[in-house]
């Protein structure tokens, strides 16, 4: 499998595609291959997608000087992607699928109640990048004169969920060639993007946009987090678990954290400035994140800009698949994982169709989404981040696999730690244009913050409060369960697998 991890070898271009049988199993050594330096291209690949000009309004919607918007999703994105990092080095120390690795903070069975979250949130990001996909490509049609109406989008929708079906379903080996040509592809475009709208940016404008808000940045900064890396933290182990266990932990950290927040941070700054320069662009982004961007775009680019967009977002619905099939899987369905993701392409399909072509508010509802479960998953996060810096040694592969085995069968304390962490942070995050929202935010008059409609309501410092109460918790409270489970003499051998508990 390591031969399509590096896009040098030549090995890989010459293997025969089939469809990946792993599934939660352990990866055998012979199969573990490459360097640290091969996972750029998955996380590049993933992270390139033109959405990320579109996070340039969204940051700016929160009320913010340009320079505040830019500290806000430098600090997010390198933070967030340097969290994803170093849960990537569980994947090289546990040969296993990241919702299988925190079995050991949770539990064999306990830890199907984060696989479930995890496996809503995958679900849910490619539901929305494959909405965006069909999205753009009707605006791009309209702009052309070649019909943008509901048999366009109906086609388009097919065509994009055909191919991250196809990509979820083969697995690893496909997801890795096809992140490198996306990763060329979409690279070579955006780059031709910006150098055409270029003179669309007012710098007079955009350096007069007033400062906002202590409370206002530590919205945007929050949003960065949950829209970026803390929306791959989940399954950030899923491709390092291919590489040798003598990898450098260093390397992973460093070529995961690069990969994925190069391209974001690139896009983010020329995102800003052409926001920033045009209030009418800047609202119609909220209502079509990618199609908006065509408006200042000549005719003749058109069909390369709904390429770039199509491949970009579909690079990212691939990844998700990917992993949220695994956590299927995970969270206890004893079906093969390429049933798993066909499972979640349906899912996928169904709620592409209710975005495309029922609701009327996309950016409301997703960021929502992102802060709804960016809570719970931030819980999970920081206890599975505490968890990891607590152990000496590997994880015993053969025991996240058994409930009777040292990880045992439910940890009460992690599991309490998610609920409480939750609870604390849902009651500190706010979404008004989401109304079946409504009911959180039930802290912020207690707590003496203004309510919800003072000054912190939209700091979401939920997600925040999840992420500290999940690592510190942990950290107080774990330490002695890993000394005993470590002190453990090792399972019996398990070859190159083990069976799924």
């Amino acid at each position: 499998m390591a031969d399509s991890l590096d896009s040098t070898d030549n090995r890989s271009s010459g293997r025969q595609l089939q469809v990946e049988t792993h599934g939660l199993d352990v990866i055998g050594d012979a199969e573990r291959k490459g360097t640290p330096r091969t996972l750029f291209w998955p996380w590049f690949g993933a992270n390139v997608s033109i959405l990320g000009l579109s996070y340039g309004a969204f940051a700016l919607g929160f009320g913010i000087s340009f320079w505040q918007a830019l500290i806000a999703g430098v600090i997010g994105i390198v933070f967030s992607f340097l969290l994803c990092g170093f849960i990537a080095v569980a994947g090289k120390r546990g040969s296993a699928p990241t919702m299988v690795l925190s079995r050991a903070a949770y539990g064999v069975r306990g830890n199907r109640l984060p696989s479930v979250i995890s496996w809503v949130l995958t679900v849910g990001w490619e539901t929305v990048l494959c909405s965006l996909a069909t999205m753009a490509t009707a605006t791009v049609f309209e702009r052309l004169d070649w019909g943008g109406g509901t048999g366009t989008k109906v086609v388009a929708l097919i065509v994009v969920g055909a191919l991250t079906v196809v990509g979820g379903v083969m697995g690893f080996d496909l997801i890795m060639r096809l992140q490198t040509v996306i990763t060329v592809v979409t690279g070579v475009l955006t780059v031709v993007y910006i150098a055409l709208v270029a003179d669309h940016i007012h710098w007079h404008t955009v350096s007069a946009l007033p400062a906002g808000s202590a409370q206002e940045f530590i919205g945007a900064l929050v949003f960065m987090m949950t829209g970026f890396g803390l929306g791959w933290v989940n399954a950030a182990a899923d491709y390092s678990r291919y590489l040798p266990r003598s990898s450098s932990s260093r390397g992973v950290i460093g070529w995961t954290t690069f990969g994925a927040s190069v391209a974001p941070l690139l896009l983010l700054v020329f995102g800003l400035l052409l926001a920033g320069s045009s209030t009418k662009l800047n609202t119609a982004v909220a209502a079509d994140p990618i199609g908006a961007l065509t408006t200042i775009l000549p005719t003749w680019f058109l069909v390369p800009f709904a390429v770039v967009a199509v491949l970009g977002l579909v690079g990212g619905a691939v990844l998700d698949i990917y992993s949220s099939g695994l956590a299927l899987l995970s969270a206890g369905l004893r079906i093969p994982r390429y049933l798993a993701a066909l499972v979640d392409g349906v899912l996928m399909i169904a709620g592409s169709i209710y975005i495309v072509f029922v609701a009327d508010d996309f950016l409301g509802q997703f960021m929502g989404f992102l802060t709804t479960l960016g809570v719970p998953i931030a819980a999970w996060c920081g206890i599975m981040l505490a968890d990891l810096l607590l152990r000496r040694r590997d994880y015993d592969e053969g025991d996240l696999y058994r409930p009777r085995g040292r990880y045992g069968d439910a940890s009460l304390t992690a599991l309490l730690l998610t609920l409480v962490a939750t609870a604390l942070g849902w009651g500190l995050v706010t979404n008004a244009a989401a109304s079946w929202l409504d009911w959180q935010g039930y802290l912020l008059d207690p707590f003496g913050l203004g309510g919800k409609s003072g000054a912190w309501a939209y700091a979401n410092l939920g997600v925040l409060l999840a992420l500290a109460v999940g690592f510190l918790g942990t950290l107080a409270l774990g330490r002695a369960r890993v000394h005993t489970q470590e002190a453990q003499a090792p399972s019996p051998a398990t070859g190159e697998g083990v069976p799924v508990a």
